[in-house]
């Protein structure tokens, strides 16, 4: 039957499903749950089609490669899968990386024998060409090194399969497709029993790379960073309120910042026209600015040449309000965020409603993520933007007591040390005697860091003075962070026990 079967190579499908989970249970009968699910493919697919590839015979996958796209600079030779995988999103893979990373390929037990494997093998390294990347690589399993472990150590094992002593059916064939063996990993892939949860780090070199040149947008590595601790006073009008912001972006953009931040609803003055409704009416009449605001912050961004976080305005979303934000690119380009805990103040006061979109954002300056004061009070959240590979977490936020800032400083500090980022707050200061519920302001804009001896002894970068109007500009090395994940005294993001707990993001659409 196999002799008068056609072959057909192709990119893999969200349809062939079934037929690919039939054979990755078969392949991967010692392991458990071995196989990806629907909504994994299907995001893989959609991420990067044309690094899927399937083999067809008799209708039936025969033999599937998965992969993907990483900046391997991000990451060293001793690694775990899940590291590389970035959780169920795939969320490292990128169009701007260097190496085609191999995270799965295998071959119905069937057809074996046939040299599909080789035709795999293959499609990557031509896509590998193709996409002008440096190299393949991959984690291996050596599932025979069981029967050898009692007598011989990786090393030995590895060094026999290389003189052909010893075969070994993943890696002899492997070695015999021009793959080297880069490392010896431990712990590469939890539960692989037959390769004693040991590894081989495989790499095959494109020869016709060439490094791509790029004297311009490139990305940087020490980022500075501007800190807005916005005074809350009476304007006369609109007109005054940007004046106002315009000084700001002005002066922190003299300075060649790279990002500016202003606080959780900065434009709360404006309120002040609206004193003569109740609560709710009043904060849907200051949303009545947030289009306009969005604007001319848009404009600021361009002709400053500055990535501006907005802090956060009231928006009406339908028929609720939500608390809102805007990172507005220097290139002119915008992407939104929002407050997904709302506060019982807010929410008895205002009637606001917490938004449902977590995401980081990707700027010139690598991936950052906003969370609006309350949020960062909430660990998953920045966890699961860490995970998706942010670099700095901006929080603005509005506190009036210490007691409420003393909230937002602790767990921003605690957010910065086990996330491994950069974490900058910004706050307003003073009050507002004519607008309701918004009487006083205490604030201490801040940059934290992880802790560790890279960092200041305190996990601070730099603070303001209390309670007094000012500008803070800060430098951050993204480079330290990159070193902190593979060798600080402790890894936080590396050594979380995957095998006992696991944090997942929920796919939800909320009709306002």
């Amino acid at each position: 039957m196999l002799d008068s079967a056609t072959i057909e190579l192709r990119n893999l499908r969200v349809k062939d499903y079934e037929e690919f989970k039939k054979s990755m249970v078969k392949v991967y009968s010692s392991l458990s749950n071995a196989y990806w699910s629907k909504a994994d493919i299907k995001t893989l697919v959609n991420k990067f089609p044309d690094g899927q590839f399937c083999i067809i015979m008799d209708g039936k996958i025969a033999g599937c490669a998965l992969s993907m796209i990483v900046d391997y600079n991000k990451y060293d030779d001793d690694h775990k899968y899940e590291d590389i995988i970035g959780g169920h999103e795939f969320a490292n893979h990128t169009k701007d990386g260097d190496v085609l990373y191999g995270i799965d390929v295998f071959i119905h037990p069937d057809y074996r024998g046939m040299r599909l494997g080789r035709r795999l093998y293959e499609a990557r390294k031509e896509l590998c060409e193709q996409l002008n990347l440096k190299s393949i690589i991959f984690g291996g399993r050596i599932p025979n090194f069981k029967e050898y472990a009692e007598e011989l150590t990786p090393k030995k094992y590895i060094e026999k399969v290389k003189l052909k002593e010893i075969h070994d059916p993943v890696l002899s064939f492997q070695l015999s497709n021009d793959f080297h063996v880069k490392k010896i990993i431990k712990g590469y892939l939890p539960g692989d029993h037959e390769s004693m949860e040991f590894a081989t780090l495989m790499e095959w070199h494109n020869i016709y790379y060439t490094k791509p040149e790029k004297l311009i947008n490139t990305m940087k590595k020490v980022v500075r960073l501007g800190l807005v601790q916005w005074q809350m006073r009476l304007f006369k009008d609109y007109d005054s309120l940007v004046e106002q912001i315009e000084f700001f972006v002005d002066a922190v953009s003299d300075y060649q910042s790279d990002f500016i931040l202003f606080p959780e609803l900065f434009n709360a003055p404006l309120m002040a026209q609206f004193n003569h409704l109740n609560e709710a009416e009043a904060i849907r009449g200051l949303s009545s600015y947030t289009d306009r605001l969005l604007e001319t912050f848009r404009n600021f961004a361009i002709n400053y040449n500055i990535n501006i976080i907005t802090g956060s305005m009231p928006q009406a979303v339908g028929e609720h309000m939500h608390n809102v934000g805007f990172l507005c690119r220097r290139d002119g380009s915008v992407e939104r965020y929002e407050k997904l805990h709302i506060t019982p103040a807010e929410e008895s006061a205002w009637g606001m409603k917490g938004g449902t979109q977590l995401r980081t954002f990707d700027t010139d300056c690598g991936k950052i993520g906003v969370l609006i004061c309350y949020d960062v009070e909430f660990p998953e959240l920045p966890r699961l933007l860490a995970e998706d590979g942010m670099n700095i977490l901006f929080v603005p936020f509005m506190t009036d007591t210490q007691n409420g800032y003393s909230r937002v400083k602790i767990c921003a500090q605690a957010r910065a040390v086990e996330n491994e980022c950069y974490v900058a707050v910004a706050g307003s200061v003073g009050n507002l005697p004519k607008v309701n519920n918004m009487d006083i302001q205490y604030s201490q804009s801040a940059v934290f860091t992880p802790s560790d001896f890279a960092f200041p002894v305190n996990g601070i970068k730099a603070e303001a003075t209390p309670n007094t109007e000012s500008t803070l500009l800060v430098d951050v090395d993204l480079d330290l962070l990159k070193e902190l994940h593979s060798f600080g005294s402790v890894r936080n993001m590396k050594d979380r026990r995957l095998d006992l707990y696991s944090l997942k993001k929920k796919n939800i659409k909320v009709s306002s």
